[in-house]
């Protein structure tokens, strides 16, 4: 399979993207790839390290809050489509894919006015304002929660799940004993991410010396950009402070709750791991999306929430360690998130991408 794939901007658009190239390559080790991505994002860097051929288009989001800056984003619009016509062009692929981002509004709108297949993936349950404008226009639009069926043509929609699901059940479990903790007492992983996340983890820096039980464990997870300040901090002997885990979802595997934010690709893999959380959304993303992310976890009881606002030091631990040992209420979640699950999601896209492409 020759594909264009374009997502941009997050790492929860750009690994839903890997993931589904490397289900491709899976089935299809001949395959040949072309990403395209903003020149001042993420993906710049990891797509590269990736050994995944990269080409950039200067592109830019809407702001809402000024007008003027706008007339910039339209001029360079109009410029990236002219050179995504030209990448497509010359990379004559059997599909185009986007995933998410504004970056691939030109992609797509470029591939579908050169006749070329296409296909995008909404990993949210708030779907992105360009999903929601290219939908009208693509062969087919995979999901992965259930609540965005209404927002979109029901004649396109196919339910995929998220493509991170399946690398999450692929991954190599951590051992608990591997990073110096018990192997007979429970684990809170506790992971905030970058995008807002320091507001939490003062709280968290704040609330676990306060700790007086000693029959469990904590992994705090600070992300790189806090670890330095955060470390300063006198912790009690069973919290365990790092900056970042490569492969954090083998050690989701072994994890008995989790507290996280409600990004799609971090529910997608305790969804696919039935992993009980604690789910803290970020009010810093657009349309509030990773509450109403959460929100699908808790109407079934898949999960509890805080809201940020809500927040404090002793809400925070008395929710912790009341979860923590109803050892009812943690089979309940896992049994509830279970029912919310799609085991092949990538295998799912693959076939959906297949299917397009054999269509006459």
């Amino acid at each position: 399979m020759r594909a264009i794939i374009s997502a941009g901007g997050t790492g929860g658009h750009i690994y839903p993207a890997l993931a589904i190239l490397n289900k491709i390559k899976e089935h299809e080790p001949d395959s040949e790839f072309l990403y395209i991505g903003t020149h001042n994002r993420m993906e710049k860097d990891i797509v590269p390290q990736k050994g995944i051929p990269f080409s950039s288009i200067e592109i830019y989001g809407f702001d809402r809050h000024n007008l003027f800056k706008n007339f910039k984003v339209i001029k360079c619009l109009f410029k990236s489509k002219s050179k995504c016509k030209k990448l497509i062009k010359d990379f004559n692929p059997d599909i185009v894919i986007g995933v998410g981002g504004y970056v691939t509004v030109p992609v797509i709108l470029s591939a579908k006015k050169l006749g070329y297949h296409t296909f995008i993936h909404e990993q949210n349950s708030v779907p992105g304002a360009s999903n929601i404008y290219l939908s009208k226009k693509v062969d087919k639009i995979g999901i992965s929660m259930k609540s965005t069926l209404k927002d979109f043509p029901s004649d396109k929609v196919v339910f995929t799940g998220n493509p991170c699901s399946e690398g999450a059940k692929a991954s190599t479990p951590i051992s608990k004993s591997s990073l110096g903790l018990s192997e007979n007492k429970k684990l809170v992983l506790i992971v905030m991410g970058s995008l807002g996340a320091s507001t939490v983890n003062e709280i968290l820096r704040k609330s676990l010396p306060k700790i007086t039980r000693d029959d469990y464990e904590i992994v705090f997870v600070t992300g790189k950009k806090d670890y330095e300040d955060i470390i300063k901090t006198e912790f009690p002997s069973n919290v365990k402070v790092l900056p970042y885990i490569d492969g954090m979802s083998g050690l989701m595997k072994n994890t008995d709750l989790m507290i996280t934010r409600a990004g799609a690709s971090t529910l997608s893999e305790i969804i696919a791991l039935k992993v009980p959380s604690i789910l803290i959304p970020s009010p810093y993303v657009p349309n509030n999306h990773q509450y109403i992310n959460a929100m699908d976890l808790v109407k079934v009881n898949a999960a509890d929430i805080i809201e940020e606002k809500n927040l404090t030091e002793s809400i925070l631990l008395d929710k912790m360690e009341n979860l923590l040992f109803d050892n009812n209420k943690l089979e309940e979640m896992k049994k509830n998130l279970s029912t919310l699950g799609v085991d092949n999601s990538a295998e799912l896209i693959y076939k959906t991408l297949k299917d397009i492409i054999e269509r006459k």
